[in-house]
């Protein structure tokens, strides 16, 4: 990221790529004083800097929203909004209709897993109409911040293109390559890797190595259905209505009271099955295709307790952890799901050869 027009830039490593989330988001303790304090505030009517809230699963991330000039593996964004999550002054406090939502506050690397987040979901901005009438959404809401700090939440246009208010999903603003991508990661033993390398693609069939191929699309909810990303699992007869795919879960998340529960208390919420399980799920997308899919789950103690970064199939209750806010009938397919596969992420309204986003394809 640079200071836009600027060379003053910084590189940041280990940022987590995010399918369930939409923008930039850089913690402000990994940024050198000098970046912050070089990147313009994005600023309302009243000319008060803005301020952005966004809920997760298992917390809350506030923080301004500043621009940058955006470069990732060949692709640019100029004069992108951004989050720096923690920036201080004015931003120190948290609103209180921020932090009613529940959760932990997200604000160091612990946090999070990492040094920022790149949320590449299928929506084109982060909050879409929900956030462009003053008041915002559950999910996110913008704030306008005078000095004596943020407590109103404003509204904020949605779009890709330069002026933008919203933050934009990084992909979505590209210009080319802007349909949405593709994360490929390799199969993982049953006992975890140390390390793993994939590739993150850009663009669905807009150049000659991320061709949409044979894989079978899942279309999501959309925008105006109010939360766009959500497809049907079927699992143990149960239709789970607001299920998603989900890089930035380390693990599936799912209740299922038949399946042993870890008991170790360091591991609480976690399954512990006595031997490998074999979860079979139908995933229904809103264009009626089906996909049935077979996931290992293991037992979570010896993988989540050893010294491999990546652990397969290994699953957890939401409901079991207080830490967590569940989504109500979900089934949460978090990075395990994305070993040995490709997975495509479609982004709404954009097409990508025969099919139109949102939606997800394996």
């Amino acid at each position: 990221i640079c200071a836009p027009d600027t060379t003053t830039c910084q590189t940041i490593d280990h940022v987590v790529v995010d399918t369930g989330s939409v923008g930039l988001r850089i913690l402000a303790s990994v940024l050198n004083p000098g970046m912050i304090a070089a990147l313009p505030q994005q600023k309302d009517d009243s000319a008060n800097p803005v301020a952005e809230c966004l809920a997760f699963v298992d917390g809350y991330a506030f923080g301004s929203v500043r621009f940058v000039d955006f470069k990732i593996g060949g692709e640019a964004v100029a004069n992108m909004p951004m989050q720096i999550i923690g920036d201080g002054d004015r931003f120190a406090a948290v609103p209180a209709s921020c932090s009613a939502g529940g959760g932990t506050r997200l604000a160091a690397v612990k946090d999070i897993g990492g040094n920022g987040i790149l949320g590449i979901g299928v929506t084109t901005t982060d909050c879409g109409t929900r956030c462009t009438v003053t008041g915002g959404s559950p999910a996110a809401a913008y704030y306008d911040c005078p000095p004596t700090g943020c407590v109103n939440i404003i509204a904020r246009a949605a779009t890709t293109i330069a002026p933008f208010q919203q933050l934009p999903n990084p992909v979505a603003a590209m210009a080319v390559d802007n349909n949405g991508s593709i994360i490929s990661l390799p199969a993982v033993p049953d006992s975890g890797a140390r390390t793993l390398t994939g590739t993150l693609y850009f663009g669905i069939g807009t150049q000659t190595n991320n061709a949409l191929g044979a894989a079978t699309v899942v279309t999501t909810s959309s925008s105006a259905a109010g939360s766009a990303g959500l497809f049907t699992v079927v699992y143990k007869a149960a239709s789970l209505t607001n299920s998603f795919i989900d890089s930035g879960s380390n693990s599936y998340f799912f209740t299922d009271s038949a399946i042993t529960a870890c008991a170790d208390t360091n591991l609480k919420g976690y399954y512990c099955p006595p031997t490998p399980l074999s979860l079979a799920l139908v995933i229904q997308g809103r264009n009626g295709t089906n996909a049935t899919v077979a996931l290992p789950l293991f037992d979570a103690k010896p993988l989540l307790l050893g010294a491999n970064a990546a652990v397969p199939g290994i699953g957890a209750d939401p409901t079991a952890t207080a830490s967590l806010k569940p989504v109500p009938r979900s089934f949460d397919l978090g990075l395990p799901f994305f070993f040995g596969r490709n997975v495509y992420i479609g982004i709404e309204g954009r097409a990508a050869g025969t099919a139109t986003g949102p939606f997800f394809a394996f």
